[in-house]
């Protein structure tokens, strides 16, 4: 192992800063991220997270919410950073997620909190970057108030 990598090894083991840094946005994976709050009132909407995941049975879910804080850890060095996305995160059960059957578009309930909500950090690196909007219906449809279809620049069509 080189000098340098043990000198590296030995920093990030000691953990990070007691000081961080928060951000009102954040430049990652080719997508500007804003929080909501910083968002708020704004015309282009940058604040809708999505990550890739994998539940422990074999089946992947994707986890959707909202992007609330940009944090910097820094570990001893100014190589040596982490930015972190603290969100909050739909429920992706059956009561907080469907898959629209005629075109395959995802949709949230936005009521619908994820139920772990102490589990809210996620690597800046870990995440997409997606809109909600309100699924527009043709009839008056009280059923639908509540849910938001996902959109986004790396949109697919979910498989069932």
């Amino acid at each position: 192992m080189g000098g340098s990598a043990a000198i590296s090894q030995s920093l990030l083991c000691l953990g990070p800063e007691r000081k961080v840094k928060c951000y009102n946005g954040y430049f990652v994976n080719g997508y500007v991220f804003h929080t909501e709050e910083y968002g708020h009132g704004r015309k282009t909407y940058n604040s809708g997270v999505c990550i890739k995941g994998s539940t422990s049975s074999e089946f992947e879910v994707d986890y959707y919410g909202r992007l609330e804080e940009v944090i910097e850890l820094q570990y001893h060095s100014e190589q040596n950073r982490v930015f972190l996305f603290k969100c909050y995160w739909y429920d992706t059960t059956d009561r907080g997620i469907r898959v629209d059957p005629h075109y395959g578009l995802v949709e949230i309930n936005s009521k619908a909190r994820h139920r772990n909500v102490n589990d809210v950090f996620v690597f800046a690196k870990q995440c997409q970057q997606v809109y909600y909007t309100y699924t527009p219906s043709f009839r008056k449809d009280r059923s639908r108030v509540d849910w938001l279809s996902v959109g986004g620049c790396f949109f697919y069509l979910r498989q069932n």
